[in-house]
């Protein structure tokens, strides 16, 4: 239903969320910022309410520079680390391709000891699901390792570390919009989860990115200069998620705008062999 109302309705109803979630926790608050857009967004709105509400940044070490400079500038932003850097984390559990279900059954596959399991990857389950898809079946041979583990061990790990030492309740600005995982999230929880086992909040949900741009344009909010570079999405600079989807992909254009960092992940640490084997170009 809020998907189709107007920007003004989901403004109105994102604060109505974050209302309820700064009184049910007492104040006791913050938001996930990631310097991009979606997380701006929310932090501006937040602020227009509660302007005392902290900012959270996970500097992962991938994060394009404009993003850092830009978090950096923004005030009361907490900044937390990963206990592990990227290339530790794919070194001991391997490469993030492809989508992060792919690459958790992949991973699976080359790794369980479970008939049950490996079957399940395999073939899949009665209704099919689960396994690993045809057009990407070669990887489970590929000479490097694939997994999911990437985003656990660099965000989600110290966020959840940060959660349980300071006491505060997140809110993010996750959107059901932006992939079919987040969908399905969306229509299991509230967009206010307070029962669950990390309770979060997802005020902004039912926004679509459209909703988000023509929000910063009429708020005139400020955001990260690497909008106006080519990017339409940020994350991870060498997350190779997706990156078989787009022409020119994210390598391309990273090699376009940033060729130290290019050099760095294709060369140095050998995305540039992942690449190849997936058939995906790089320059």
């Amino acid at each position: 239903m809020h998907q189709v109302s107007s920007l003004l309705e989901k403004v109105r109803y994102s604060k109505e969320l974050i209302r309820c979630w700064y009184e049910a926790w007492d104040g006791k608050v913050y938001v996930s910022f990631s310097g991009g857009r979606d997380s701006t967004v929310l932090l501006h709105l937040v602020r227009t309410m509660f302007p005392e509400v902290p900012g959270v940044f996970c500097n992962t070490g991938l994060e394009y520079p404009e993003i850092v400079s830009f978090v950096k500038a923004t005030p009361n932003v907490i900044t937390v680390r990963p206990k592990m850097p990227f290339h530790k984390v794919v070194e001991k559990y391997g490469w993030p391709v492809v989508s992060k279900e792919q690459s958790q059954f992949i991973s699976e596959l080359r790794t369980t000891k479970s008939q049950s399991l490996r079957a399940t990857r395999t073939d899949g389950n009665r209704w099919g699901k689960g396994k690993v898809s045809e057009k990407w079946k070669f990887l489970v041979d590929a000479p490097f390792k694939v997994s999911h583990l990437c985003c656990k061990k660099l965000k989600k790990d110290p966020m959840n570390l940060f959660c349980r030492e300071s006491g505060l309740h997140p809110m993010m600005g996750n959107m059901a919009a932006e992939s079919s995982r987040r969908a399905t999230t969306a229509a299991r929880y509230s967009c206010n989860a307070y029962e669950c086992k990390r309770p979060t909040s997802k005020p902004m949900t039912y926004w679509a990115q459209e909703d988000v741009k023509e929000y910063i344009r009429i708020a005139g909010i400020p955001y990260s200069s690497i909008y106006d570079m080519g990017y339409d999405r940020t994350g991870c600079m060498f997350c190779l998620y997706g990156v078989h989807l787009n022409n020119p992909n994210k390598i391309q254009v990273l090699n376009q705008t940033h060729p130290k960092q290019w050099d760095f992940i294709v060369n140095t640490m050998g995305a540039g062999e992942v690449l190849d084997y997936i058939k995906v170009p790089k320059q």
